[in-house]
């Protein structure tokens, strides 16, 4: 309670908080703002590129159960991020401004 209370008072004295400090406010406040949203998809991409070198290597190893494994791997992940762009295309993008007002 005591770090949400020192998130709250350092945002009261700035109109726009900076780059690093609105990716803090989209974990804590609700609803996501743009630069929140952007690493989230950055991971996401990392994320499939990761999977997608596991499956090619998956592949091309002697284990098939292997692959299956990967492949159900990269459909989770695929379908996880299909179902957050659903959700916030449902509820929308937040701006740090208007999240710092739900925080006071």
């Amino acid at each position: 309670m005591r770090q949400w209370e020192n998130l709250k008072n350092s945002y009261t004295s700035e109109k726009v908080p900076a780059m690093e400090r609105q990716y803090y406010l989209g974990a804590l406040a609700p609803g996501v703002n743009r630069p929140t949203w952007t690493v989230l998809k950055c991971v996401m991409l990392a994320l499939g590129l990761c999977l997608a070198t596991m499956l090619y290597a998956a592949l091309y190893s002697s284990s098939l159960v292997m692959a299956f494994h990967v492949f159900v791997l990269v459909l989770l992940s695929g379908g996880l991020f299909i179902l957050l762009s659903w959700f916030l295309s449902q509820t929308g993008i937040v701006s740090a401004e208007e999240q710092m007002k739900d925080m006071n």
